[in-house]
């Protein structure tokens, strides 16, 4: 291990205190002050970041109506909260400028929509047979499917993890970053090389943790309160929530690999009862955090 001069060390010393002391005072603060007033919702992907869709729809545009239609129930029912929105119409935003505006209005809430979908898989099957030389010989056809029954609801919360641990939601969520032109500058986050550096990144990402799983649980739970499955929370590497200065949550709202729940979250109904879940969602999280 590389030695870190003293006056480093002190540096670094100084830099824990001073934030062990804030993280106290801002809890404080937190527990007595805090009120929710400004709501950012992303309506996930849109634009040329559009490829995951089902029979008939795509999940662009599913979220979009979705978000529209949450921040309108937002402004009707809960008066004094400002609702902001990354997009609202068909247009590409950066992931690093959806939270990057979130953190900008200095939002209490981050909620990013999505729908979830299931990798494509190939398949080799016999389509039928032939005679080589007298003998009965397979014909191999390929084709390409995915899953159309995998159904239910999860929400994500930022976590740290390995590139090759995260599964085929997270790679997909985070693939939108490649669209990007400067992506590497994007999301050059800090030195690993530099101690204090590694360290103050690590304080930071768990800053809001405790928030974002709870209010992640309060969507999930009135999810299940419809009758809807539960695939639960979970903390994942998404680089959308990484730099969130707020508690932030990524919630799938449904499988549009799923015809049933395409249709579902299509329609009137689906829609009524996805953003009711949500607002249920912020105003018992809003009660619970303003004592």
């Amino acid at each position: 291990m590389k030695n870190i001069p003293l006056n480093r060390a002190k540096q670094i010393l100084i830099a824990l205190i001073s934030l062990f002391f804030i993280l106290i005072i801002d809890n404080q603060l937190f527990a007595q002050q805090y009120k929710i007033k400004t709501i950012v919702i992303d309506a996930g992907h849109g634009g040329k970041d559009g490829m995951t869709r089902g029979a008939y729809s795509t999940e662009k545009d599913v979220a979009l109506k979705t978000a529209l239609r949450l921040g309108k129930l937002i402004e009707e029912n809960i008066k004094d909260v400002k609702v902001v929105y990354t997009r609202t119409e068909d247009v590409f935003i950066p992931l690093y400028e959806r939270i990057g505006l979130a953190n900008q209005v200095k939002a209490d809430l981050f909620i990013s929509i999505h729908c979830n979908d299931m990798p494509v898989f190939t398949q080799r099957y016999i389509s039928g047979y032939t005679r080589k030389k007298g003998k009965k010989v397979p014909i191999y056809k390929t084709r390409h499917a995915k899953s159309t029954s995998t159904r239910g609801t999860e929400t994500f919360v930022s976590g740290s993890g390995r590139i090759d641990e995260q599964d085929e939601a997270i790679k997909r969520e985070n693939a939108s970053m490649f669209l990007e032109e400067n992506y590497k500058e994007n999301y050059e986050g800090f030195d690993a090389n530099d101690p204090e550096s590694a360290i103050l990144l690590s304080l930071m990402k768990n800053t809001f943790r405790t928030q974002s799983l709870k209010f992640a649980k309060f969507i999930q739970d009135q999810y299940v309160n419809v009758g809807r499955v539960n695939r639960g929370v979970q903390e994942k590497s998404l680089a959308v929530l990484a730099r969130a200065g707020m508690p932030a949550v990524l919630t799938e709202i449904g499988f549009i690999s799923n015809p049933t729940e395409e249709d579902y979250m299509n329609s009137e109904a689906g829609q009524i009862e996805i953003t009711n879940c949500l607002l249920k969602a912020i105003q018992a999280y809003k009660l619970s955090v303003e004592i």
